[in-house]
């Protein structure tokens, strides 16, 4: 290839490749999602998964905006599809002129004591929200967890352990009336009829909190498929939409 060429070929790569680089809008609604695995999602990332929207950001590993798309986690190499992607797309739907930010911070396998303030987790959410908080002002805080806290001694401690880590949460975020969506995990696994009566007792003591039902989806296992994620973050957007309606 002569140096004409050479340029040539060069100066359209680079027109190409600032073709899908974005920069990530101010002003954006931005969404912090805390918990664990069910959270981060374990979903088969399918066709319709990889359908972008322009409008929808991640905040990546390296606390880049990305435009988003699935595995918006990065926990653990099963990372999948979860209930975040089609939380947002009904999100931006219901407000088409809206950015939406999605900071995704859940770990897989993580209990509620882990989530304490001080412990890394906690810590590194904060760290990550407020480095997001500099592109938008933060809209929600979901939380996805309980799994890890099936046991008659932790489910009893349940609601009073995450009253003491929301709020302070809440107060280093200065989010103190930002909606806390409080997932069910799958019934009928084990202990988890048991966990979604202290979840629901822990959206009830919380200040705007609401909890997000999980009724006939997951098929009594661990994790659920990727339909009923898709299934689970319309809920959770369903109740979101009706705490700001309010």
């Amino acid at each position: 290839m002569n140096r004409k060429l050479f340029i040539t070929a060069l100066a359209s790569l680079i027109v190409g490749t600032s073709a899908f680089a974005q920069e990530a809008p101010k002003g954006m609604k931005l969404f912090l999602l805390i918990g664990q695995s069910n959270m981060a999602g374990r979903g088969k990332v399918e066709n319709q998964d990889k359908v972008e929207n322009s409008n929808i950001f991640m905040l990546a590993k390296d606390l880049k905006w990305v435009v988003a798309k699935d595995p918006v986690h990065f926990d653990k190499g099963a990372a999948g599809v979860g209930l975040c992607s089609e939380f947002a797309r009904d999100i931006h739907k219901a407000d088409p002129k809206s950015n939406i930010g999605l900071i995704p911070c859940a770990m897989g396998g993580s209990s509620l004591d882990q989530w304490q303030p001080g412990k890394p987790l906690y810590t590194t959410a904060v760290a990550r929200a407020k480095e997001a908080m500099k592109q938008g002002t933060l809209a929600g805080i979901l939380w996805h967890q309980g799994e890890s806290d099936a046991k008659p001694e932790l489910i009893t401690t349940y609601p009073t352990r995450f009253e003491t880590m929301i709020k302070q949460l809440r107060t280093e975020l200065g989010a103190e009336n930002v909606p806390v969506l409080i997932g069910e995990v799958i019934p009928g696994h084990g202990n988890h009829d048991a966990v979604n009566v202290a979840l629901a007792e822990t959206a009830k003591n919380t200040p705007t909190a609401a909890l997000v039902s999980s009724a006939d989806l997951g098929k009594k296992q661990l994790h659920y498929d990727s339909a009923d994620y898709r299934s689970l973050g319309k809920r959770y957007a369903e109740v979101f939409l009706k705490m700001v309606k309010k």
